[in-house]
């Protein structure tokens, strides 16, 4: 199951009491204070895992406690610090506080860590308060307690294209054909129910692409299954939009026109990101190229006739997106033009 959101509480642990001893040896009868400190409590860290893409892991529990720190012992021996405790997350994890809301940490890069809650302090042995007034200190301090928080994840692939269109547009064939990964294709809508990620491969090039749930009207405000999924698009760096071609250039337009406004209205920033409009499903239209050049006309960029059965267009579209995610990395101004 996919999960891209949980809300977990994280202890640390706390730090262990110092001790009250004195040296007790043969021939030394007045030996000195040897107390020792207490051990730190552990802490609790968030580590991003690039080898992760759901936050499963930590749905079925939602108590972590990290290690308390051990006591001081005599001659000076100080308690052992408690066990870290470490939680791995996927990359694009986005890290809140869950009783105020606000971001804490983004965690958008492979083995980037945020600790989560610092362990308490060890406390100090009688050794600490000998001084040339009290030199037989019976005093110690306890360890401090440690820390508890709540607090809410939410993930956020991070994916070079975000495959956008209106259910039943072709974005899990095209991504079936491009890459190893299978999702699910059938002629119903909602097919896809949970984010999907594939490798691209063209020459010496790469692109980590992701498959979305398809988007309806009233997508921004809850409906259909798109809504959960729109804050995945917001990592991307192009998005591929998909628009049915079999339907005619109208339906087209239409369809076009739907997907631009809800990502528009989602309030992520949507609308500005580079946009490659492709008129999908190119072997089952009656007339492909009429349908590429009323969409081409109304978002104001060149339309790629594809057929991801037939291959027709597949080649020319990644070379198309490849060249944008680059752009991208390089922080170019450029932006892929659009007409709403």
């Amino acid at each position: 199951m996919f999960i891209d959101e949980t809300e977990i509480s994280v202890s640390s642990g706390k730090g262990g009491s110092g001790a009250v001893s004195f040296r007790r040896e043969k021939y030394v009868p007045f030996g000195g204070p040897d107390g020792g400190d207490g051990g730190r409590g552990g802490a609790v860290v968030l580590r991003a895992n690039p080898h992760l893409n759901t936050l499963t892991g930590l749905q079925h529990r939602r108590r972590y406690r990290a290690g308390d720190g051990r006591p001081g012992g005599p001659n000076n021996c100080s308690g052992r610090d408690g066990a870290a405790l470490t939680l791995e997350v996927p990359v694009g994890t986005l890290l809140r506080d869950a009783e105020r809301g606000h971001v804490l940490r983004d965690l958008d890069v492979a083995g980037a860590e945020c600790v989560l809650v610092k362990g308490g302090a060890g406390g100090r042995g009688n050794t600490r308060f000998a001084h040339s007034t009290n030199r037989a200190p019976r005093r110690c301090t306890p360890g401090q307690p440690g820390e508890t928080r709540r607090l809410r994840l939410e993930l956020r692939l991070v994916a070079d294209v975000g495959l956008v269109g209106l259910p039943n547009s072709g974005k899990s064939t095209f991504l079936s054909r491009v890459s190893a990964a299978r999702p699910k294709v059938a002629d119903y809508p909602f097919t896809t129910l949970q984010p999907m990620l594939g490798v691209a491969r063209l020459g010496d090039g790469e692109l980590v692409v992701a498959d979305l749930p398809g988007l309806i009207e009233g997508a921004h405000r809850g409906a259909g299954l798109g809504d959960r999924f729109l804050r995945h698009v917001a990592r991307t760096r192009v998005l591929l939009h998909l628009v049915d071609s079999t339907a005619g250039p109208e339906a087209a337009l239409a369809a076009y026109g739907t997907v631009r406004d809800e990502l528009r209205l989602a309030g992520l920033g949507l609308e500005d990101k580079p946009v490659v409009v492709a008129a999908s499903r190119a072997d089952a239209a009656a007339d492909a190229p009429t349908v590429a050049q009323a969409l081409a006309a109304a978002c104001g960029a060149p339309v790629t006739v594809l057929s991801s059965q037939t291959g027709q267009g597949l080649r020319e579209l990644l070379g198309i997106l490849l060249s944008w995610a680059r752009e991208e990395v390089g922080k170019s101004p450029r932006r892929a033009p659009s007409k709403d």
